[in-house]
């Protein structure tokens, strides 16, 4: 089969085209045909040597695709060989052919292209897990995004103001404010130009926001903590602006803040299992009935990865990059 490797760290023309064995599904997996690939940042840590795969995971990048089931233990996820699905992967997933544990799977939501598909499975498990689970975000709560324009962003925008929360977004240029208000949130906020702590609290009444999804971190975590209501939650899943952060702890023991976080690839199958449980629940009745919808920026061949890859990098897109098998 055709693949993209990272030949070595370094920048996007470090991802090449090769030739590789189609891989074979181990108990419990299956084997799919992909048709489409999802992109997201993890794999451009992964390619600069910032994020290595887990132990027993493809050394291939891709943590998302949509495709056919063509072999394995199609039955432990409650499926068939010949199913079209999305599916969560651990790696491989840049590739003709992929293998994913079966219940990491899901039935493409009716309605929905392979494209438009392929941008599910690793935002949509990753924005339930720490919005919902970890932020236990509540009916008549309001949720702060930061990266407001990135596939998670795009995603947990339209989730949690499909479930009847206010949500606020930072974002990084006037055109990008408009798109993620388009897709429902209540203020969109350029943090190039704008103060967020100040916007939030004045669009909140003073109150601040009760969960804050965070992909930055660094300097951020602090300022989070200053908009947030009492008993406020922030989730960290990404460290964009550092791993490392001053904190005023007087604030969460005076007003009874969370810090939290969370990586989604190395946890274990029955973890991720449980997500793909609540996301057909509750998500994907929703993608079907058209009420939110994945935003797919570009396309691009599987052989012009490393193109797809400085997109991303540029920062430029509104919501997700996919490519094409």
């Amino acid at each position: 089969m055709k693949a993209v490797e990272i030949s070595q760290p370094g920048g996007p023309e470090v991802l090449v085209l090769v030739d590789r064995p189609i891989p074979e599904p181990k108990a419990g997996e299956v084997l799919i045909k992909v048709s489409a690939a999802g992109i997201n940042r993890p794999d451009v840590f992964q390619r600069k040597g910032n994020y290595p795969a887990p132990p027993g995971a493809s050394d291939l990048p891709g943590l998302e695709v949509v495709g056919e089931i063509v072999g394995g233990d199609a039955a432990a996820g409650g499926l068939s060989i010949g199913d079209k699905v999305c599916a969560l992967l651990a790696g491989g997933g840049y590739a003709e052919y992929c293998v994913a544990p079966a219940q990491q799977c899901l039935p493409v939501p009716k309605g929905l292209s392979d494209v438009e598909a392929a941008g599910l499975p690793e935002t949509y498990y990753t924005v339930w897990s720490n919005v919902f689970d970890r932020g236990r975000l509540s009916i008549g709560e309001s949720l702060l995004v930061h990266g407001g324009a990135s596939g998670i962003g795009t995603t947990a925008i339209q989730l949690a103001r499909a479930m009847g929360h206010e949500v606020y977004a930072t974002v990084g240029s006037d055109e990008r404010v408009r798109a993620v208000e388009d897709l429902g949130a209540t203020l969109g906020i350029n943090y190039r130009t704008q103060d967020y702590v100040e916007e939030v609290k004045k669009a909140t009444g003073g109150k601040g926001v009760d969960v804050v999804l965070d992909m930055v971190a660094g300097e951020y975590i602090n300022r989070n903590l200053n908009c947030l209501a009492d008993d406020g939650r922030v989730v960290i899943i990404a460290l964009l602006g550092g791993a490392k952060a001053t904190i005023d702890c007087n604030q969460v023991l005076r007003r009874r803040l969370t810090i939290t976080g969370s990586t989604l690839r190395p946890r274990p199958v029955a973890f991720k299992a449980e997500i793909a449980r609540a996301l057909k629940q509750h998500v994907w009745p929703l993608l079907e009935a058209g009420k939110i919808r994945p935003i797919v920026h570009a396309t691009f061949p599987l052989a012009q990865a490393c193109d797809a890859h400085a997109m991303m990098e540029a920062g430029e897109q509104i919501g997700k990059i996919v490519l094409t098998v």
